[in-house]
């Protein structure tokens, strides 16, 4: 065997065993969330169930009302999804290629935004929002993630790729801004959109710290806000703990297969456009 396949099977004997590592803390959940109440505890912890049941499952959404708190994450991660995706679009094109007075200072001005950490900025935003009305409502939840910096900082950098030379032509043949945007530019940027979509899903999906800040009311608590109650009343039930586990990862990796062609394509050409 030569040199480089040597090199060669000892890089993929890393990577996967990195790979292991990595899934191995995810397969026990998924494995302890259907054993026997308390089985999980036990030294040392068993790799499979002895007699594999769904009671957690079913406790969940029947006795735990889960179903409630897996409605309120949709809701909230679609809608944020969708404003994120409109916005940040609509605003990443109009910084690349839109000549407007204070153009590139106001950007400047925007990715300064990057530099400062998000629990700065989450008390005076939680008096605004109880000023508006918006303290324990979906909507105090979706509006901070509706158009974000990082977003409309990757569409531009793609954007910045589009011919002006193409935009010019549209422009000649009397189409309006959006119009040109809506026919265009939206097919030329949409691997971008679609990865930033996948962005702004996971990251609602998975918010814990601001709807724990501005929810109140637990019938609107989404799915992580209520596991950590959950967890706070259940403390020795792991088996209870993974199978909430379990539901709240699946709709986060059924997403990603679904998307993750277009998601590597994003990644890969903004990579290599910006």
């Amino acid at each position: 065997m030569s040199r480089r396949a040597l090199h060669a099977l000892a890089l993929h004997a890393v990577l996967i065993a990195f790979a292991a590592l990595t899934l191995a803390p995810l397969l026990w959940m998924v494995s302890a969330s259907f054993m026997r109440p308390g089985e999980a505890a036990s030294l040392p912890p068993p790799l499979l169930p002895k007699a594999p049941t769904l009671e957690h499952y079913v406790a969940l959404f029947t006795r735990l009302d889960v179903t409630r708190h897996l409605w309120n994450s949709a809701i909230v991660a679609v809608l944020t999804t969708l404003f994120s995706v409109t916005l940040n679009g609509m605003a990443g094109y109009a910084f690349a290629k839109l000549p407007f007075p204070g153009r590139d200072r106001v950007f400047a001005l925007l990715l300064i935004g990057l530099f400062i950490p998000l629990q700065v900025g989450m008390l005076p935003l939680f008096l605004m929002f109880k000023q508006l009305g918006l303290v324990n409502t979906y909507w105090g939840v979706i509006v901070p993630s509706m158009a974000g910096i990082f977003g409309l900082f990757m569409v531009r950098q793609y954007a910045l790729a589009i011919p002006n030379d193409l935009l010019d032509a549209a422009r000649l043949d009397g189409a309006g801004e959006l119009a040109i945007f809506r026919t265009v530019v939206l097919p030329v940027i949409a691997p971008i959109l679609v990865t930033l979509g996948a962005f702004a899903f996971l990251s609602a999906w998975n918010d814990f710290m601001w709807p724990l800040i501005v929810l109140s009311d637990e019938r609107l608590y989404t799915l992580p806000v209520a596991l950590a109650g959950l967890s706070g009343e259940h403390v020795l039930d792991i088996e209870l703990m993974m199978a909430g586990s379990v539901i709240t990862t699946l709709p986060v990796i059924v997403v990603f297969l679904i998307l993750q062609r277009a998601y590597i394509q994003g990644v890969m050409a903004g990579s290599v456009k910006g």
